[in-house]
């Protein structure tokens, strides 16, 4: 009997120091790995379209451009030059912020061009404050007519018609008709800049909404 009990404590013994044989740990490592990956994918891209975005990685080209964004309508702001601006509501950034747009809701570049762009930032080929560019310009890498920058089913689901009937109280020097062929809507809507009522060319007696500028007054602009 003390035999076989010796021998079972041997045998327990035994087994105990016996190395144990590890499991595969892998597939929990990449699972992990993989989980981290997709949230940090993610949240890159939350941020990838947020202003915040513009504003630390490309620096210098886009720090003027952020305030002219987080300016709250209705007060005094200044524009993407340093000028003051007597109302942030002339400026398309700070109205569109409010109704909870961002910089990627009207800016959709191709791959190409944000390739050609970050070539640009990193050389430092460009100019600061960028130059101010047209909706023809603003949608070529699109292949899209220019009016589908702003009349679009994502922002205003509108057509000319409709934009003439809603300031068809302006009479004669109703801006949207093409009295003198067709405009496109940055000729008079800024985001960056207080916008222009392009009409006062030449009819100084054309209404100019609250905050926004002549064509005169913004022609004096320091650019």
């Amino acid at each position: 009997e003390a035999a076989t009990e010796a021998t079972v404590t041997e045998d327990s013994a035994a087994k105990e120091a016996a190395p144990k044989k590890k499991g595969k740990k892998w597939p929990i490592v990449v699972g992990v790995v993989a989980v981290v990956l997709i949230a940090a994918g993610a949240g890159f891209w939350v941020w990838h379209e947020q202003p915040s975005f513009c504003n630390a990685i490309c620096h210098t080209p886009m720090d003027p451009y952020l305030p002219t964004y987080e300016a709250e309508p209705g007060q005094a702001a200044v524009d993407k030059w340093g000028n003051e601006v007597e109302n942030a509501s002339s400026m398309m950034a700070a109205t569109h912020r409010v109704q909870n747009k961002t910089c990627m809701s009207c800016h959709v570049p191709s791959i190409g061009e944000q390739v050609s762009e970050g070539m640009a930032w990193v050389s430092g080929n460009y100019y600061s404050p960028l130059e101010e560019r047209d909706l023809e310009q603003l949608v070529e890498a699109r292949g899209v007519e220019a009016d589908e920058f702003c009349l679009n089913k994502s922002c205003h689901n509108l057509t000319r018609d409709d934009l003439i009937k809603a300031t068809a109280d302006k009479g004669k020097y109703n801006p949207h008709v093409a009295q003198h062929g067709e405009q496109t809507c940055s000729n008079c809507h800024k985001a960056h800049r207080a916008s222009v009522n392009a009409c006062t060319q030449c009819h100084s007696e054309a209404y100019v909404p609250d905050g926004w500028l002549t064509a005169s007054e913004a022609n004096k602009l320091a650019a």
